[in-house]
């Protein structure tokens, strides 16, 4: 595997904040990388330590397997775009994208030549003339990322950028952003708090909460198989039940939940035994949900019954609110006819493959 970027035991204080808490990860050349977590989780600290904007306080980073320590931002060739584009609104698309190149030696011929082709690249053809505040939103956000990779990075970092667009234009931008990566090859590096955003264009996801790095793995790996509840939960909704280990033999577990009864799960990696407290972990989706007295899905896992609370249409899809002996659990499923209304009692069963076990941890407050 070659290793475009690589962080060995990263660290990054500001005073007793922890911003990074011994990071390592790597990022395969031409990858596209996302770090993902909540406000404050150290992202955007990651990125600045990569791109040179800020120092370690410990650890190493390494560029295309050079050691990055001492190293400034503009003898890096990293293409850096944020998330409020950081136009100069005084100068002209071609004179924004162009401006990196002051620092690479370009002449004007190939600097025009480069310009020319990255705005048909972001397809902003014949608009070089133009103003930054005569574009749009979502033209603005291309002219960011065309002076990005008109220098031809080795490493382009990514700052939220979709976040100020609108949600119509933001599922198009991160099409057309994916397109353009896997085109050039360029290893990328992108943060964000959007679990939508991060399964939809990452080969691997790094999920980060306060300063630490909690599991790293394709979409599909985090989403399927997450490390902890709180990885669950925060890409995709989950229902948490606690419950105590009755059995636990290999990864099958078997539990008992307070007003449930025995719930069949597999281990979500935790070293499990009789006795101990432990939270299972059930995908919004993974829940099935029938009217009352129809016939139930698959119930290897559970079987119970509940009442719709709430309601929560969503077009296509529909989320229900059900209380089930006293526990909110929510139920996604696709919409077939009208919703079941509030107050429809039901059954709820999910299979024990779709259930993971960890060991309980409680949360902080």
């Amino acid at each position: 595997m070659v290793k475009a970027v690589e962080l060995r035991g990263v660290v990054k204080r500001y005073g007793p904040t922890l911003a990074a808490d011994h990071v390592s990860l790597t990022a395969k050349q031409g990858s596209f990388t996302t770090l993902l977590g909540p406000s404050g989780c150290g992202k955007t600290t990651l990125l600045r330590l990569i791109a040179g904007l800020e120092q370690p306080d410990e650890g190493e980073i390494l560029i295309g397997g050079r050691s990055m320590a001492g190293v400034p931002l503009h003898k890096r060739k990293i293409g850096l775009v944020f998330q409020n584009y950081a136009l100069f609104p005084h100068l002209s698309v071609h004179e924004n994208i162009a401006f990196g190149l002051r620092y690479h030696g370009i002449d004007k011929g190939e600097e025009q030549d480069r310009v020319l082709a990255m705005l048909d690249l972001v397809r902003l053809p014949g608009r070089g003339d133009a103003r930054p505040g005569m574009l749009s939103g979502g033209q603005r956000q291309r002219v960011a990322l065309a002076r990005a990779l008109v220098i031809e990075p080795d490493v382009l970092l990514l700052d939220e950028p979709l976040s100020a667009l609108d949600a119509n234009l933001r599922d198009e931008m991160r099409i057309e952003l994916r397109a353009i990566q896997e085109r050039l090859g360029v290893t990328t590096i992108f943060v964000t708090h959007d679990q939508g955003e991060a399964l939809a264009m990452s080969d691997a996801i790094a999920v980060l909460r306060s300063g630490r790095l909690q599991q790293v793995g394709s979409p599909a790996e985090i989403y399927n198989r997450p490390a902890s509840p709180f990885v669950g939960n925060f890409l995709g909704q989950c229902n948490i039940l606690r419950g105590t280990v009755q059995q636990a033999n290999g990864d099958k577990v078997t539990a008992e939940v307070d007003n449930i009864g025995a719930v069949h799960a597999v281990t979500g990696g935790d070293a499990l035994s009789p006795g101990m407290p432990v939270d299972l972990v059930v995908r919004a989706e993974k829940l099935r949900l029938s009217v009352a007295g129809s016939e139930p899905g698959d119930a290897s896992g559970a079987a119970f019954a509940g009442r719709i609370e709430a309601v929560d249409y969503q077009g296509q899809a529909v989320r229900y609110l059900v209380d089930a002996a006293g526990q909110s659990l929510y139920v996604q499923t696709f919409l077939e006819g009208a919703p079941l209304p509030a107050g429809t009692d039901v059954a709820l069963t999910f299979a024990a493959d779709d259930c993971l076990a960890f060991a309980a941890v409680e949360e902080p407050a």
